[in-house]
């Protein structure tokens, strides 16, 4: 009878364990989906951004004298970012 009982027991608990495995493989799922989803929409804001910045850009060329001062700027700071990649690339 003793027997009988551990072993109810042991079945249980491999079950328990079975079930928690499961769960723990479906969740590792998702969390894997949602990451992948992430980069994707970070990937978007990227070049979402990218676009905007290209849009201010176009505007600022097309717009009044005002605004050349605004495309001035951009272009300065554009080139002072390509600058500092020709540096990294350099080492």
């Amino acid at each position: 009878m003793m027997l009988e009982t551990v072993k109810q027991k042991v079945i249980r608990l491999i079950a328990l364990y079975e079930k928690e495995k499961t769960e723990r493989i479906k969740l590792q799922d998702e969390l894997a989906k949602s990451n992948a989803q992430n980069e994707t929409y970070r990937k978007q804001i990227t070049e979402l951004e990218r676009q905007i910045d290209n849009l201010k850009l176009t505007e600022a060329f097309k717009g009044t004298a005002a605004n050349g001062t605004e495309a001035k700027r951009k272009v300065d700071a554009l080139l002072k970012e390509i600058d500092r990649c020709i540096k990294l690339i350099e080492g």
